[in-house]
C-alpha cells in the first residue's frame, strides 16, 4: 500500500498514465493525492477528469487555479484564453456531474504518514498554521459546494486584497484564501502577495521573496506539498516539495511517495507548450 502525491497534470492524461504504470499503482490498494491543476493546457482535460474521479476514494485533489477557471467558464465569470483546453467538459454530456465534483474539492489537505503534510496547489502563507490553513479551506469548499457557488465565482477574480487580515470578511476574505491557495508565489517582506512575477527567484526583484522563503511562525509543522511553479527549477525546499516539473510544457510528470519520500517521473508524452505559464 502505498500513498502517492502527483504534481500539476493539466490534461496531460498520457503521461499520468505513463506515471502511474511506472510506479506500479494498484488502484486496490494505494491512493493517490494530486496538487491541482487537474485541467487545461494539455489535450485530455476531460479525460483526465473523468479518471480522477472515477477512481472514488483512491484518488485526492486540491483545487488549482486551472481547476478554478474551469468552473468560472462554467458559470460564464471567466474569460476563455486561447490555450485553454477545458471547452469539451463544459460542452461534455457529463460535464455538470464533473463540475459538481470538482467544486466540492479542498484548497488544502492533510497527507497519511510520519511527515504530517500538507497538500496546497501554491503553497502555503508564512503566518497561517495547518490548522488554520484547513480551516479557512473548509470556508470556501463550504461555498463551492453549496447553492450559490456562482456568486461567488462571479467576485474570485482580483488581486485584492493582497494582505491577510484576520477580520476580513465575504467575498474579500475568500477571494484572498483562494489567492494564497492557487495564485501565490512571491512575498514582500511587508507581507502582500505579488501575484505577477511567475519566473525563476534568482531573477526576481530584491524585494521578493518565494513564499517558502519567509519565516514560518510554526516552524515544527510538517513539510508543505505543492505544485503551481513550473519555472523554480526545484523540487525540494525549505518548506517542502514542489512537484509542478513542468510536464504540458515539455517537461516531467512528478509524483512523491510519501512512504519512503522517493521522487518518481516520467517524461513528458504530449507535445510541449510553448510559452511561459
Amino acid at each position: 500500500m502505498a500513498n502517492y502525491v502527483i504534481g500539476d497534470v493539466q490534461g496531460c492524461l498520457d503521461s499520468l498514465l505513463k506515471l502511474l504504470e511506472k510506479v506500479q499503482f494498484n488502484p486496490q490498494a494505494d491512493t493517490l493525492w494530486f496538487a491541482g491543476d487537474l485541467v487545461n493546457r494539455g489535450p485530455r482535460s476531460l479525460d483526465t477528469l473523468r479518471f480522477v474521479k472515477n477512481l472514488g476514494p483512491r484518488a485526492h485533489t486540491v483545487l488549482g487555479n486551472h481547476d478554478l477557471h474551469l468552473l468560472a467558464l462554467w458559470c460564464n465569470s471567466g474569460r476563455s484564453h486561447e490555450s485553454d483546453t477545458i471547452a469539451e467538459v463544459v460542452q461534455a454530456p457529463d460535464g455538470e456531474a464533473l463540475v459538481d465534483w470538482l467544486r466540492g474539492q479542498p484548497l488544502a489537505l492533510p497527507l497519511p504518514g510520519p511527515q504530517n503534510a500538507l497538500l496546497t496547489h501554491a503553497g502555503l502563507l508564512p503566518e497561517w498554521s495547518f490548522q488554520q490553513a484547513q480551516g479557512l479551506s473548509a470556508e470556501v469548499q463550504h461555498v463551492l459546494s453549496g447553492p450559490n457557488w456562482q456568486a461567488f465565482m462571479a467576485e474570485l477574480y482580483g488581486n485584492k486584497p493582497n494582505r491577510w487580515e484576520a477580520t476580513l470578511e465575504g467575498f474579500d476574505r475568500l477571494r484572498f484564501v483562494v489567492n494564497v491557495f492557487t495564485r501565490m508565489r512571491m512575498v514582500r517582506d511587508d507581507g502582500k502577495i505579488d501575484f505577477k512575477y511567475k519566473l525563476e527567484p534568482a531573477d526576481a526583484p530584491p524585494d521578493l521573496k518565494p513564499w517558502f522563503e519567509m519565516p514560518r511562525e510554526y516552524p515544527g509543522e510538517g513539510p508543505i506539498i505543492f505544485g503551481h511553479w513550473s519555472t523554480l527549477g526545484q523540487i525540494k525546499n525549505k518548506a517542502g516539495y514542489c512537484l509542478d516539473t513542468g510536464c504540458v510544457w515539455g517537461g516531467q510528470l512528478s509524483a512523491l511517495r510519501l512512504e519512503d519520500e522517493a521522487i518518481i517521473q516520467v517524461e513528458s508524452v504530449e507535445p510541449p507548450l510553448s510559452t511561459i505559464p
